[in-house]
């Protein structure tokens, strides 16, 4: 199982669907700060909180549930957010689909900022850079530590709960779907008309 992990962007959301071909995750903490600002101040605490139930449930199911009690709880507040809520409910609760384990980390994109910044900082440290290698070189070796960090040091997804998404992708690969099998047949059948 794969899964994109962005901001709301309909391009960028066109081009996972198209091209990574996998389940889309929306960033619930920017989801969270921008339906804040559909709200009045007096508001805010009220749906910050009741969002966060849903980032927290148990499973799919559950949030789910979350969402509708919070549809039916906001909806005089915050009708604005509620409306919004609806329409982006499956890219929220996407990461439900893989391990518990990884949920605090597959619902935000917060890690990858946190590497965004460091390398922005690293950069207007230096200030002028001579030409654009140097700028490469110097976000490649930034990368390239942040890999060497999650891998060795601190990693960022568990092996073991890495190695059951994976034992899951392998059975997943080995049973063909009916597309698959259709799209093989199709291909054949081309292939037999050109000889």
């Amino acid at each position: 199982m794969r899964l994109a992990i962005s901001d709301q962007h309909e391009g960028l959301k066109h081009a996972i669907a198209r091209v990574l071909a996998c389940p889309w995750q929306r960033c619930t903490v920017h989801f969270v700060r921008d339906m804040l600002a559909h709200c009045r101040r007096d508001q805010r605490g009220l749906v910050s909180a009741a969002l966060r139930e849903v980032f927290n449930a148990e499973d799919q199911a559950h949030a789910r549930e979350r969402v509708g009690h919070v549809l039916e709880r906001l909806r005089a507040v915050a009708p604005k957010v509620c409306g919004l809520l609806e329409e982006a409910e499956e890219d929220l609760i996407a990461f439900y689909l893989l391990p518990a384990e990884h949920w605090s980390k597959l619902r935000s994109t917060n890690p990858l900022e946190r590497v965004n910044k460091e390398i922005g900082r690293r950069s207007d440290v230096v200030g002028i850079f001579p030409n654009d290698a140097s700028v490469i070189r110097l976000a490649g070796a930034l990368l390239s530590e942040q890999n060497d960090e999650w891998l060795v040091q601190r990693r960022y997804l568990s092996a073991e709960s890495m190695a059951l998404i994976l034992a899951a992708r392998r059975v997943e690969d080995s049973t063909p779907t009916q597309d698959h099998i259709a799209k093989e047949a199709a291909a054949l059948s081309g292939l037999s008309r050109h000889r």
